[in-house]
This record gives C-alpha cells, sequence and structure tokens, in this order.
C-alpha cells in the first residue's frame, strides 16, 4: 500500500541534487552539481559573448536558447535551496495528511492521487530523457557528416573551451561528458516539474476528501458538531499546505514566466530559420531545435496547468458546503459552514512572485509573446 504522494524516483533524483530535506551529504551533492552547471555556463557565455554580432542573428540565438535554459535552471535550484524550510514542512503535512486516512474511502483517494502522480513522474522524467536521447543521436549525426567533409566538429551544446577539443580522443570524452551532464540537467527540470504536480495532486487529494465528508453532514447534534469543527480544521491545513506551497514555488514560476519567453524566442527563431534552410539540412537542424522548444513549452505548460489546477479544485469546497444538508442543520452549525463557504471564495493557487496568479491564459500570454518576438528577429535576420 502505498504511503506517500511522492514517488520514489522523485524522492531519489531530488536528494541526488540535495533537495530533499535530510538526504545524505545533500549539501556537498547541491554544491558538486551546481558547480558543474556553473563550469558549462562559463563555457556557454564565452560562445555567446564570442559570436556577439547582431548582423549575424543565426550564429547568436544558436547557442542563446540553450544557454538561457541553463541558467534559468542555475536561478531555480538556488531558490529552491534556499526555502528548503519550507519544502521540510511542506513533506511533514504531507506525512501528517497520510496519517490521518480516517477511513478505506479516504485512503482510496489518496493512493489514486499518488499512482497519478507517480505516473505523472515517470512520464515527465521519461520524455525529457527520450528528448536528449534523440537530440544527441540527430546532432552525432550531423557532426559525422561534417568531419567527412573536413569540417570542424561542433558540440550539441555551443560552448567556447579554452583548449583545443578538435583532437580525436579528447572530443569523445568532452562530447560524453556533455552528453551526461546535459541527460542530468533534463532530468533535473523535469523533476521539478514533477514534483510541483506531484504537491498539487495531493492538496486535491485532501479537498476531494474534505467535500466527500461534507456531503456526509448529517443532522445528528453531536456528531456534527463534531464533523463541521474537523471540517473547519481541514479546511484551515489544506489552506496552509498550498501557501506553503505557493511559498515554495512562488521565484520559480516568477522566473519560469519571464524567463521562458526569453527562451522560447530564441530556439523558436532557430525553427523558423531551419524553414529556410535547403531540403537536405532541413529535417536534421529542425529536430535538433524543435525537442528543445518542445521541451521548453511543456516546462512552462506543467507550471500553469498546475495553477490553473489548483485554482479550480479550490472551488469545489464552496460548492460542496453549500450542496450539504445545512438546512436540516442547527443554526451554530450552519454558522460554521457559512464561514467555510465564505473563506472558499478566496481561491487557492500558484503566483509568479505574489504579483499575479499562473493560469492555462497566462500560458497562452508567454506563447504570444514569444511568438511576437520571434516574428520581429525573423524580420531583422
Amino acid at each position: 500500500m502505498l504511503r506517500s504522494t511522492i514517488s520514489p524516483l522523485l524522492r531519489i533524483g531530488l536528494g541526488l541534487i540535495g533537495i530533499w530535506p535530510g538526504a545524505s551529504y545533500g549539501t556537498l551533492c547541491w554544491l558538486f552539481y551546481m558547480t558543474t552547471l556553473v563550469v558549462i555556463q562559463y563555457l556557454q557565455y564565452s560562445y555567446v559573448y564570442a559570436h556577439l554580432d547582431f548582423n549575424n542573428l543565426t550564429k547568436l540565438m544558436d547557442g542563446l536558447g540553450l544557454t538561457l535554459d541553463y541558467t534559468l535552471t542555475i536561478f531555480k535550484l538556488i531558490s529552491l535551496w534556499f526555502n528548503r524550510r519550507i519544502f521540510a514542512d511542506i513533506l511533514i503535512a504531507m506525512d501528517d495528511d497520510w496519517k490521518e486516512c480516517g477511513t478505506e474511502f479516504h485512503e482510496c483517494i489518496m493512493v489514486d492521487k499518488a499512482n497519478l502522480a507517480y505516473r505523472c513522474s515517470n512520464v515527465l522524467i521519461s520524455v525529457n530523457a527520450i528528448a536528449t536521447f534523440l537530440y544527441f543521436i540527430e546532432s552525432y549525426a550531423s557532426e559525422r557528416k561534417l568531419s567527412k567533409n573536413g569540417q570542424l566538429r561542433k558540440f550539441p551544446i555551443q560552448a567556447q573551451f579554452p583548449f583545443d577539443v578538435q583532437e580525436t580522443p579528447i572530443y569523445e570524452f568532452v562530447d560524453v561528458g556533455l552528453f551526461f551532464h546535459v541527460l542530468e540537467t533534463a532530468t533535473v527540470i523535469a523533476m521539478l516539474n514533477a514534483l510541483i504536480l506531484t504537491l498539487v495532486l495531493h492538496v486535491s487529494g485532501q479537498i476531494d476528501i474534505m467535500c466527500q465528508e461534507l456531503k456526509e453532514i448529517r443532522s445528528t447534534s453531536k456528531s456534527n458538531s463534531i464533523s463541521t469543527s474537523s471540517l473547519v480544521a481541514r479546511h484551515q491545513k489544506i489552506i496552509s499546505l498550498s501557501k506553503n506551497i505557493e511559498n515554495y514555488f512562488s521565484f520559480v514560476a516568477l522566473l519560469q514566466f519571464v524567463w521562458n519567453t526569453f527562451v522560447i524566442c530564441a530556439i523558436g527563431f532557430m525553427v523558423v530559420i531551419s524553414l529556410s534552410m535547403n531540403i537536405t539540412s532541413k529535417s536534421g537542424i529542425l529536430i535538433q531545435f524543435i525537442i528543445p522548444f518542445c521541451a521548453v513549452t511543456m516546462e512552462a505548460f506543467v507550471f500553469c496547468f498546475a495553477g490553473e489546477y489548483l485554482r479550480t479544485k479550490s472551488k469545489a469546497v464552496g460548492d460542496a458546503a453549500y450542496e450539504a444538508v445545512w438546512y436540516d442543520l442547527p443554526t451554530s452549525e450552519c454558522r460554521i459552514l457559512l464561514f467555510v463557504i465564505l473563506r472558499s471564495q478566496k481561491q487557492l493557487t500558484i503566483t509568479a512572485g505574489k504579483v499575479m496568479d499562473l493560469t492555462l491564459e497566462d500560458f497562452t500570454s508567454v506563447m504570444k509573446a514569444s511568438a511576437s518576438y520571434i516574428s520581429v528577429l525573423n524580420a531583422m535576420y
């Protein structure tokens, strides 16, 4: 029987990068991984600086998209690291919810949400891993063509190395190292997306349990008084847990909302440019840039979908309280239900830096803004 909403794969992955509270050598793992990210970022921005020529936007945008995506990952990990105490409080609250499953029906709801969270985590991680494999396979195939033609070989990640990497043993070693690092980074991005979905699914399970308890209210005096009091306590726990989730991901969501506009713009520009190339090289370059474009777009969609889903589920509490048999209850208990309805009018949500709520409408705004920037860059090109 499942006893946690967070999948073992997600727990192990978060422990390996030092985000999971109480993980062995968590600080050391986090510092090591962040050091590798900073080194790769230095090499990437060296390449961007070396090709900083607005008269040749193709060279500039070729390495800018993945460079900005790496920067976004660094900022997200730093934010989550400094808020790890909030994450510990969230995990404690989730464990308490599992321990307080009073009936078999409540446990079935929690298990269903946990199974759904497990599937979402596995799918997100698998999709990012497969996308990384396809991206490197296509890049490897194109590099073989370049080597046969006597041209300089390039890496899948545009980076400026301070030493000669064109020699045969060195090139292969660096290429393999970059592959594993990009695979790890893509997995980390998928884990962070899976984490916010998992936490929101857990809150939605608690909301479903509360709605079911509201439907089971009867007009017997003592038992009713106890049940309404427990409903208020459960509602307060749901509100506190959702606030902690919102505080934990608020700054990350702001970075995701603003930064992804530029990342999607840079990668989307390369997709548009590749459409105008000749037939022999168009398909390979399209695959090479469409895969990162889809991954970055899905990353923004997951955050906005989580906020939209939480908002929608929070409305169900007020509806269930109104549909309860409140007209058969004593006046004192009706007042308690009235406060529950009033409190549920303030919807639970995930905000972007406490500025705006994350919804699917905001996701369309990001895509529209990115498309506008792509059209401007295409006109300049």
